[in-house]
């Protein structure tokens, strides 16, 4: 079992975790990514390190994304087997949770690529802002995904080493890693399961957290928010040509036809190239053509939808803007899965190269981190 656990400005909380994991699991491998904490917080990581862990330091503080991957990058290089689990340091992790969460990955020769996430109960004193914040990614995940997750926040996941090459792909250098990481699984058809673990909410954790809830909420938001974004110009486009068609012809069927043409052809250019930028890169003609055959589906299911309502005494707005919102997420895991799919599970992804692990961390001498053997 190999555990990464990516720290900034730790506390002795980290000690603590990585003494009560080397005594449950005393064989477990034990990676602390320091992303740039200051020279005042070098005698925790000295501690964690006589304790048996390792430690890989990047020279300035990148975001806990950045951290994750430089660990996944240096795991991978080491040729790391069996299950990997990503802990954060503040505590908010019990040992036996970590353990649990690890020992559900499936690590047999041939089995399939999987995630298993560390979730969350939520019964117990909950930080209003924790809960706020998970409750509205949770339903925008969803919305976007079609997936029920119960926490998509959980830092505490685990995963068979054969993932790693992937995991260094997904882009996002600060908190919206963890989120576009699920996203992309989702795109892929990774199975993604849960494990049920305790809430814990420490005090030194919560006023130690570095999550800035501006600027780390945009952040991720953000994936969700660009598919949101490029939907709601679509339906906006969409449903002013219907009005304009439907109030000059006074017919239902092509007033929808042609708002449907004019707002696809828009939609497919814009989830091309912002939302799905690694789908079919080389085959955009058969991404168009999955798209038509997607969109004339959709379009089917649209007229029908609409002709229901409006037959029930809807007016046609209201109407409109609600068979749109029945469709939206039906259309995100069509075109994620269907158009845009990409020609692999574990695509590189060129456009967004990572650097080496040489490149952009440094091994402490006296960890063993380095060492291939372990």
């Amino acid at each position: 079992m190999r555990v990464l656990i990516p720290a900034y400005q730790p506390t002795d909380l980290l000690t603590g975790l990585v003494r009560g994991l080397l005594e449950a699991r005393p064989g477990a491998d034990v990676l602390i990514v320091d992303d740039g904490s200051d020279l005042a917080r070098q005698e925790v990581f000295a501690a964690c390190q006589r304790l048996g862990a390792s430690v890989l330091r990047l020279p300035t503080n990148r975001g806990k994304g950045y951290a994750l991957r430089a660990g996944f990058r240096h795991l991978d290089a080491l040729r790391a087997t069996g299950p990997v689990v990503t802990a954060d340091a503040d505590g908010q992790h019990a040992v036996t949770d970590i353990l649990a969460v690890a020992d559900s990955v499936d690590t047999a020769v041939g089995a399939a690529p999987h995630l298993v996430l560390g979730e969350r109960q939520f019964d117990t004193d909950v930080p209003l802002r924790s809960r706020f914040g998970n409750a509205v990614t949770r339903l925008m995940f969803r919305a976007a995904t079609g997936l029920r997750l119960r926490d998509t926040q959980t830092g505490l996941r685990a995963f068979p080493a054969t993932m790693l090459p992937w995991l260094t792909t997904v882009r996002g250098d600060r908190y919206e890693y963890e989120l576009v990481m699920l996203l992309q699984a989702a795109r892929h058809g990774i199975p993604i399961r849960s494990e049920a673990i305790r809430t814990v909410y420490l005090d030194e954790a919560n006023t130690s957290s570095h999550f800035r809830p501006v600027a780390d909420s945009v952040r991720i938001y953000a994936p969700l928010l660009i598919f949101m974004a490029t939907s709601l110009t679509a339906f906006i486009v969409d449903t002013g040509a219907l009005l304009v068609v439907y109030a000059a012809l006074g017919a239902l069927l092509p007033a929808v036809v042609v708002a449907r043409l004019v707002s696809g052809a828009l939609n497919f250019a814009m989830n091309r190239h912002l939302v799905f930028p690694g789908g079919s890169p080389s085959r955009p003609r058969r991404a168009a053509v999955r798209y038509a055959v997607l969109a004339a589906a959709l379009l089917l299911a649209n007229y029908l939808l609409l002709s229901t309502l409006v037959a029930a005494g809807i007016a046609i707005l209201p109407a409109k803007i609600a068979t749109e919102a029945v469709l939206v997420s039906l259309g995100y895991v069509a075109q994620a899965r269907f158009v845009f799919r990409v020609p692999s599970r574990f695509p590189q992804d060129s456009a967004h190269p990572l650097e080496s692990a040489a490149s952009l961390a440094t091994v402490d001498p006296t960890s063993r981190a380095g060492d291939p053997r372990r």
